[in-house]
């Protein structure tokens, strides 16, 4: 069964690791929105709005990740992505985006550029993303999270906000 992009459906594959076929602890879309939002307020950044289409773009993506054993980008050039990976455990949508929001440390505003990794965190709070949608996938020991992001950011030679 695929997920179709409603309201409705999206938010019960949401719920759904594989569309009917193993149910997980399921991320809120108002804790990963308030959780993104939390760290966009940070740097003044506007809110995101959470996107059913780019929820379902997430899901496909992340279903394949788990059936497919692997943890790669898509490769998307119309969306940003963040990924993350636990095996053995579980995670919430706030662990999830601590995660990457703790990548700021990493980052250097005055020279744009960063020491280490800080892709994740610089895509949450570039301020021409306006939606996100996320989902999880769990299969194998693993839970695997995908968030897209619209418009996409991290373009090379522009500061996040």
């Amino acid at each position: 069964m695929g997920c179709v992009s409603t309201a409705v459906r999206v938010f019960a594959c949401f719920l759904i690791a594989i569309c009917g076929a193993q149910a997980v602890d399921a991320p809120s879309v108002r804790d990963m929105v308030a959780s993104h939002n939390a760290v966009r307020a940070k740097v003044g950044v506007g809110p995101l709005a959470w996107s059913d289409k780019l929820a379902a773009v997430a899901q496909d993506w992340a279903d394949g990740l788990i059936a497919r054993g692997e943890f790669a980008h898509s490769r998307s050039p119309e969306y940003g992505e963040n990924l993350y990976e636990i095996r053995g455990a579980g995670a919430s949508a706030a662990d999830v985006v601590k995660a990457w929001a703790g990548e700021a440390r990493d980052y250097d505003y005055a020279s744009n550029s960063c020491h280490g990794v800080c892709g994740h965190y610089t895509q949450i709070v570039w301020r021409r993303t306006n939606t996100v949608g996320c989902a999880v996938a769990r299969g194998g020991g693993r839970e695997v999270w995908v968030c897209e992001y619209g418009p996409a950011g991290n373009w090379v030679g522009e500061k996040p906000y």
